[in-house]
């Protein structure tokens, strides 16, 4: 394998033929071959190994342990994930994964749950030996990976192989300043907005208008939820459709959480990924979008969709907190990729949300 970044000539998110090589080249390893659809326009999705860990809580190695010597200490049973088996809700897992990294010189990575991990209100979290932050892999990375899973309103059931987490992986900085964002949205027209609000990323604003369905809130107490079954659950079992009767706005109540929709249609041009900045104090105490990957061609007229909705993931902290319509409620930060993928996002490889409105996760049939 090699040990620099010279494969990878230029700055940017690495593409899918970038992780192929990667993959080739040894700095992606697994435990059996990938699948088919794993490698996906700007990232690859990780794959759960065969044994889940419930521990006493969440818990990051620091700087001189291994995830396996902490699991050691604060692991209560094992879980057998071979055939499948259910993760409850108030839970804490640690999965290792069937991927490791060998990462060269100069390519750091990053992880998020998959679109569909997001909504269906699992919080995910990966985990590296001699960790001291989630979710962030540096540069020259040698080492598993482990996937902390805590369902927060459904139980899942899960099996070795299901896909929850995405990664991506980085060279150089690629992160658009402010007037890069703007010079872009002037080109490409990001967010339908006319004046956008760029601070650190694009602000993207709520949709409550109208008489019909304007969101739903979780259910609370409803059955298990198959995370690699397709149109297999009927919405109602598991959520309440919320009727904006023309009010403009919504109270978020304490830990319920709730599925939405952006107020503006979307842009990733083929160049660029994006990603929706979690949690802003500054707009109000609550989080948006667990999962914040945005794939090049999401929205692109040529990839099957003239803008698409952001759907938002949002709960609220502590307090009840009003929203209304138009109120900033994220921020969409966007990337340079190194090089356009070789498929975009929508473009005949199976994307789900690729022209999206308002919309569940794959696993509800549709209305």
């Amino acid at each position: 394998m090699t040990s620099s970044s010279s494969t990878f000539s230029g700055s940017g998110i690495l593409n899918d033929a970038d992780i192929t090589s990667l993959v080739e080249a040894g700095a992606i390893g697994s435990e059996r071959p990938l699948d088919e659809d794993q490698i996906q326009p700007a990232s690859l999705d990780l794959r759960l190994g065969s044994t889940a860990y419930r521990v006493r809580a969440s818990f990051l190695p620091g700087p001189n342990r291994m995830v396996k010597e902490r699991l050691d200490h604060l692991q209560l049973h094992q879980v057998d994930l071979t055939d499948g088996a259910v993760l409850e809700t108030g839970c804490v897992y640690i999965v290792p994964l069937m991927e490791t990294l060998e990462l060269p010189d100069g390519i750091a990575a990053a992880a998020n749950p998959k679109s569909s991990t997001g909504r269906l209100d699992i919080f995910t979290r990966l985990i590296t030996d001699r960790a001291q932050q989630f979710d962030k892999i540096p540069t020259g990375y040698n080492g598993p990976l482990y996937l902390e899973v805590s369902p927060r309103t459904f139980p899942i059931l899960a099996r070795a192989g299901s896909r929850l987490t995405q990664i991506r992986f980085r060279s150089g900085r690629v992160v658009l300043t402010d007037p890069e964002h703007l010079a872009l949205h002037e080109a490409e027209t990001l967010v339908a907005s006319q004046a956008p609000f760029i601070a650190n990323g694009i602000a993207v604003s709520i949709d409550l208008a109208g008489e019909g369905v304007i969101g739903y809130r979780a259910k609370r107490h409803a059955a298990v939820i198959d995370v690699d079954k397709r149109d297999a659950h009927d919405l109602l079992d598991f959520w309440e459709p919320i009727d904006g009767r023309g009010r403009g706005e919504l109270v978020l109540d304490p830990d319920e959480f709730y599925i939405l929709v952006s107020n503006e249609a979307v842009h990733v041009p083929p160049l660029y990924a994006a990603e929706m900045v979690p949690f802003d104090p500054l707009v109000g105490e609550f989080r948006v979008h667990y999962a914040g990957f945005f794939d090049p061609g999401f929205g692109h007229s040529e990839a099957g969709g003239t803008g698409s909705r952001a759907v938002l993931e949002v709960r609220s902290h502590e307090v009840p907190f009003i929203v209304e319509h138009g109120q900033i409620i994220g921020r969409l930060a966007y990337e340079r990729m190194r090089a356009q993928p070789t498929h975009l996002y929508g473009s005949g490889i199976g994307s789900n949300y690729q022209a999206q409105g308002l919309k569940l996760s794959k696993h509800f049939k549709a209305v």
